[in-house]
């Protein structure tokens, strides 16, 4: 299985270019009522040290959780208190397209996530 291409710089005219780093998002929703999932606190980490921290608004959006992102792996934490499932964490694979999105589908008896536009 191929994994993501990662362009580490690029050199035109004799000159050396990094990327351009990616951005990282994403959106809560609780299926089991229909409706956004506001007020979840999510983090971004890498190497187990916090990169960046957000919580989800009343649409459920961390419309920017995360920019400047190198690519490599990070952790995408989820805390989402008074909810059967109390915490979850995704490992993704940030390459080199500028933006990712990260939808979190939560219910009481469920989560589901996906790579979304």
């Amino acid at each position: 299985m191929k994994g993501p291409a990662v362009m580490r710089s690029i050199v035109i005219a004799g000159v050396r270019y990094r990327p351009l780093m990616a951005t990282l998002s994403t959106h809560v929703l609780d299926t089991a009522s229909g409706r956004p999932a506001s007020g979840v606190a999510v983090s971004v980490e890498k190497d187990g040290a916090t990169v960046a921290r957000g919580v989800t608004d009343a649409d459920g959006r961390v419309p920017q959780l995360a920019a400047s992102l190198d690519p490599g792996r990070y952790r995408l934490v989820f805390e989402l208190e008074g909810r059967f499932f109390r915490r979850v964490a995704l490992d993704v694979e940030i390459g080199s397209e500028p933006r990712y999105h990260v939808p979190l589908l939560v219910t009481p008896f469920g989560v589901t996530s996906y790579r979304g536009s």
